[in-house]
């Protein structure tokens, strides 16, 4: 490319964010890279989480993770089926374990209809059990519109339609720094040497504040903290008797211990949530009891010696243990000054849901 740019854009980060992102880009005419770290994309927060598609019920009002968890879950299931990308809808029930919980239920029914979540329904006791007989509680919503996705499959999806459209993936590409001259982004990585670029797209996921405190005309207010919560995930050799996902009422730093599925049927349960200083995937049994505990307030049958450790997801947090829940955050020029930068940051869950609804918003940024 002439005018001294090797390429368009860079996207950094290949996980399902950043891939959707750079795919709207491409699509938009634009010639685009994405830089991952890991040898093969979708290895960071992408390959370690639950595989839900979300309704959107769950975030305030008003939200950008209420917005793009609507506009998201509907793009989601469109692709899935046009791109032939292995998904289910499951459907799920959230459920009120006893009295106290019903009227955080009642608040978490307001606030779907709120976001336009627009085909829960309120089940009493008998009517959870009617659906999913081995349940226990007071209460349920019965959110029909929830799944789940084969995330391998929408990875290697993405990459394909990218690289159709003349987008290009690069993997061992470790940013270390960003140097800024007025029009061009010089990003420079450990193995595939500098990238020149008109547009800079930062969605690493865990490593966006290391990358944004690399940029060296970004002022260090612009960049946030990041909080660490780890989530260790179990499965149950023998499955568990259940056709939908089972969700408690959400907690202070997730979403619940909750029972998910794969798309062969296998049944995981997770994730809890352990604040921690920095990502570690190393698999702590030593709360299996407490695990156990949490999920047979909704399945009394459950024992603790069930429980077979799985995996450990990371989930980078804009906001600390005691704080209320978090937004996306979407950083332009219009924040911080640098025509061309698109800064993403505490994309946690619902980020796989919404990942083709904030890839249009990254995609206006960089077009505006």
């Amino acid at each position: 490319m002439s005018n001294g740019v090797d390429v368009d854009t860079v996207v950094i980060g290949a996980g399902v964010v950043g891939l959707a992102s750079a795919r709207a880009l491409a699509k938009a005419g634009r010639e685009v890279f994405v830089l991952e770290s890991e040898d093969r994309p979708g290895e960071g927060i992408s390959s370690r989480n639950s595989g839900v598609i979300h309704a959107g019920f769950y975030y305030p009002a008003g939200s950008r993770k209420a917005r793009c968890c609507v506009r998201g879950r509907h793009l989601l299931y469109e692709y899935c089926q046009a791109r032939g990308v292995p998904h289910r809808r499951t459907g799920k029930l959230v459920v009120a374990a006893d009295a106290e919980e019903r009227s955080g239920l009642e608040k978490l029914f307001a606030q779907a209809q709120a976001n336009g979540v627009d085909d829960m329904r309120w089940l009493d006791a008998g009517e959870a059990k009617r659906l999913e007989p081995h349940v226990a509680c007071v209460a349920a919503l019965d959110s029909p519109s929830s799944g789940i996705v084969d995330v391998p499959e929408l990875v290697m999806a993405l990459v394909g339609e990218l690289e159709q459209v003349g987008g290009r993936l690069i993997t061992g590409a470790r940013v270390t720094s960003v140097r800024c001259e007025p029009g061009v982004f010089t990003v420079e990585t450990e193995q595939a040497g500098a990238l020149r670029c008109r547009n800079l797209v930062n969605s690493a996921g865990l490593d966006s504040t290391r990358v944004a405190s690399s940029i060296d005309a970004l002022e260090a207010r612009h960049v946030p903290r990041q909080w660490y919560a780890s989530g260790h995930y179990y499965n149950r050799s023998g499955g568990a008797p259940f056709t939908r996902l089972i969700y408690p009422m959400p907690q202070h730093a997730g979403l619940g211990v909750h029972l998910g599925f794969d798309m062969a049927g296998r049944c995981r349960f997770g994730p809890d949530a352990r604040w921690i200083d920095a990502p570690d995937f190393r698999f702590d049994d030593s709360q299996r009891a407490r695990f156990a505990a949490a999920i047979r307030r909704w399945w009394p049958a459950l024992r603790d010696e069930e429980l077979q450790p799985d995996f450990v997801g990371v989930r980078p947090k804009l906001v600390g243990p005691g704080q209320p829940t978090g937004d996306f955050v979407i950083q332009d020029a219009a924040v911080h000054g640098l025509a061309g930068l698109v800064n993403l940051f505490g994309i946690e869950s619902p980020g796989l849901t919404s990942s083709l609804a904030l890839a249009e918003e990254v995609a206006a940024c960089v077009g505006s």
